[in-house]
């Protein structure tokens, strides 16, 4: 049990580790919806942990809600990107409604708003939310194989 929750909070640690790399060194700006993706990864991570301390069979469902979150978070978004279906609209095509004249005409404002509605980043013919869906639903499987031992 406790070795697949290792496994599984660690494929969340180098998802995590990716994001801010494509972020910080290769210069993709997370839009809302890829903050979003962030948060159960870094449940899972927190989960991972107490598992060291504490292995139950509670703590590796846990971390398989988490995963199961961030799989679907990542595949709405996948949607939202190929427009099958609306996002929110504070980061979507609508998303400039909220902002002031003044923040659009801030020429330090550039850069600031990531549409979450635009594909920013492709492997194989998937996107970065997609591809962090399927690995995290892979993730969720690993968790509960842990939770079930």
């Amino acid at each position: 049990m406790k070795r697949l929750s290792l496994i599984a909070a660690g494929g969340s640690l180098a998802l995590m580790v990716a994001a801010y790399g494509f972020q910080h060194f290769g210069g993709l700006a997370p839009c809302k919806m890829c903050l979003w993706q962030r948060w159960p990864h870094a449940a899972a991570i927190v989960l991972g942990g107490l598992m060291l301390i504490f292995p139950a069979r509670v703590i590796a469902w846990l971390g398989a809600l988490a995963a199961a979150t961030t799989s679907a978070i990542g595949f709405y978004h996948s949607g939202v990107e190929q427009k099958w279906w609306e996002g929110p609209s504070s980061c979507t095509g609508g998303g400039l409604s909220g902002l002031s004249g003044n923040a659009l005409l801030d020429p330090n404002a550039a850069g600031k708003v990531v549409m979450c509605d635009d594909i920013a980043w492709v492997f194989l013919g998937l996107s970065m939310p997609t591809w962090n869906g399927i690995v995290s639903l892979a993730l969720a499987l690993i968790w509960v194989a842990a939770a079930r031992r």
